[in-house]
C-alpha cells in the first residue's frame, strides 16, 4: 500500500518476514540514461542507509533497516507506530510542547555534532511513539558534513516549517528546539548556527525584494 509518493522515492506500507515494515523505493526515471540512473538510484540507496545508521550510533532514534536491495534501489525499513508530530504537536499542553521541542532540539544537536545534515527537518519527518519516543525517518535529502551553512539550512527548515504548519506556536517551539540544541553543541556553537539562519533569511528577504523590483 502506497503511504507517501515522492519525487525522489516512494513508500509503501508492506509485510516482510510476518511483520509491518516500510519499502522505500526509489523507481527509474525515464529522462535519465538507464546506466546513469540504476547509479544515481543505487548511490542513493547507500548513502541514505548510512545516514541512518550513523544517526542511529549518535543516539538518534531511527528505523531499523532490515534488507538494502541495491537491485531494485530498495530499503526495508521498520515500520514506525506512532503519530507524526505535525499531527499531535498543538494538541499537547504548553508545558509539554515545549519540553517535547527542547528534545527535538537535544536530537538535531546530535546529529549536527556529528556531522550529519537531516535535509528535511519537518515535524511530518519525526514520529512519536506510544513510549514517547521521537523517531527521526526520512534521510534522502541528508549529508555528512560538518559545514556551518548546511546546518543553518537545517534549522532554517525546520524554523519555516513550524512557521507555516503551526503558526501560533512557532515562536515558542523554535526557541525550545535552540534551547535544547545549544545543550548539545554548546553556546557558542548555537550561536554561530543562529547567526547563519539570520544570515540565511537576510538572503532570502534579499532575493525576494529583488524580484519585486524587478517585475
Amino acid at each position: 500500500m502506497l503511504i507517501k509518493k515522492g519525487a525522489e522515492a516512494s513508500l509503501f506500507l508492506e509485510e516482510w518476514q510476518g511483520q509491518k515494515v516500510v519499502m522505500k523505493r526509489r523507481l527509474p526515471k525515464k529522462y535519465r540514461l538507464p546506466e546513469i540512473d540504476r547509479r544515481i538510484r543505487s548511490y542513493r540507496t547507500i548513502h541514505e542507509s548510512q545516514l541512518l545508521h550513523h544517526a542511529k550510533q549518535a543516539g538518534v532514534p531511527t528505523p531499523t533497516i532490515f534488507l538494502i536491495d541495491l537491485a531494485n534501489s530498495n530499503i526495508i525499513m521498520e515500520f514506525v507506530e506512532g503519530k507524526q508530530l505535525k499531527q499531535i504537536l498543538e494538541q499537547l499542553p504548553p508545558d509539554e510542547r515545549r519540553d517535547l521541542n527542547r528534545h527535538i532540539g537535544r536530537l538535531i544537536g546530535q546529529l549536527h555534532h556529528d556531522g550529519i545534515i537531516h535535509g528535511d527537518l519537518t515535524t511530518s519527518n519525526m514520529i512519536l511513539t506510544p513510549s514517547d519516543k521521537v523517531v527521526f525517518v526520512d534521510f534522502g535529502l541528508g549529508e555528512k558534513t560538518v559545514e556551518l551553512e548546511l546546518k543553518g539550512v537545517d534549522l532554517h527548515l525546520m524554523k519555516r516549517a513550524y512557521q507555516s504548519t503551526h503558526f501560533r506556536f512557532a515562536k515558542d517551539c523554535f526557541r525550545a528546539v535552540l534551547e535544547g540544541y545549544a545543550l548539545v553543541v554548546g553556546g557558542d556553537e548555537a550561536k554561530r548556527v543562529l547567526d547563519k539562519i539570520r544570515e540565511i533569511e537576510q538572503r532570502g528577504r534579499y532575493i525576494s525584494e529583488r524580484r519585486k523590483t524587478e517585475q
